[in-house]
């Protein structure tokens, strides 16, 4: 019987997997729906389902996660967050995901809401609800990588021993989005040099928009490099359809340069929609249709 862990389906060979949000409108939730019917087609290794800020998607999340397992057969992760809960309400939230029987889940640290300190937050840090999870129910567990280090970090070297810390205890690791291999080649060689050889699968974001780039580099702490931005500063002079095009080009040969040095799969930021994933996934030889 195949396993739905994710660290049993990467030990077993190369992932593909998606990313999604839970919906906030009816217009939205029909999106959501076409979009998982599509790329359901593709057999996937596991989806994966984002929290909101401060836990403003707790329920949504949940029901959305455990929609998946009753009733597709997608294999799901849920996304938990530390900030703006208690140590009991974390506790509760793991333990109604085991009830369910969903086995994976994705540990962060979260940020607050905009405005929002959210001092009933007990637990700061990734590595302490990767503990907690691991007290409750045997899941398996991915937390956040940053090829071109976190944000919030002060320097590389802190955010690589803050990282390999993380995955001591965690199973894999999926990076947020970035645009270069060789800075998803010095992450793990980073690892290497903490002892760590778990499972960095890296994150993809293909641009089809390009008043999206400035945002994306934002949202992600990733720089756009002028080798992407600028095929898709040209094909902007003839048109959002080019764009388009040029886009999902660019991302499946940055998919190819990573699977060349190693990866241990691909996980895609799908924004809810499935149509360029589609076709990166056909030009890589990764869906039934290819």
């Amino acid at each position: 019987m195949t396993s739905n862990r994710i660290d049993e389906k990467l030990k077993a060979g190369p992932t593909l997997s998606f990313e999604f949000f839970p919906p906030k409108t009816p217009e939205a939730q029909a999106t959501l729906v076409r979009t998982l019917r599509e790329l359901e087609t593709l057999d996937p290794s596991f989806v994966s389902v984002t929290y909101g800020a401060g836990g403003s998607t707790r329920e949504t999340t949940h029901e959305l996660v455990v929609g998946m397992a009753r009733t597709t057969s997608l294999v799901p992760m849920a996304h938990l967050t530390c900030v703006g809960h208690s140590r009991l309400d974390l506790a509760e939230i793991l333990v109604r995901y085991a009830r369910a029987g969903i086995t994976n889940l994705m540990a962060l640290g979260g940020d607050p809401p905009a405005g929002s300190s959210l001092p009933n937050s007990e637990l700061h840090h990734a590595y302490e609800l990767v503990e907690l999870a691991r007290a409750i129910h045997p899941f398996s567990i991915g937390v956040a990588a940053h090829p071109e280090v976190h944000p919030h970090s002060p320097d590389r070297a802190t955010d690589r021993k803050h990282l390999a810390a993380k995955l001591v205890h965690a199973d894999f690791a999926i990076t947020q989005f970035f645009f270069r291999v060789d800075d998803y080649v010095s992450l793990i060689d980073d690892l290497g040099d903490h002892g760590i050889d778990k499972p960095v699968i890296p994150g993809i974001m293909p641009i089809t928009n390009l008043a999206s780039v400035a945002r994306m580099a934002q949202m992600s702490g990733a720089s756009v490099p002028s080798n992407v931005t600028g095929p898709l500063e040209r094909a902007a002079r003839h048109g959002p359809d080019e764009v388009r095009k040029v886009g999902v080009e660019l991302a499946i040969e940055f998919c190819r340069g990573l699977l060349a040095a190693g990866a241990p799969g691909l996980h895609f930021y799908t924004l809810n929609r499935s149509t360029a994933t589609r076709e990166i996934a056909a030009a890589l030889g990764l869906s039934p249709a290819a």
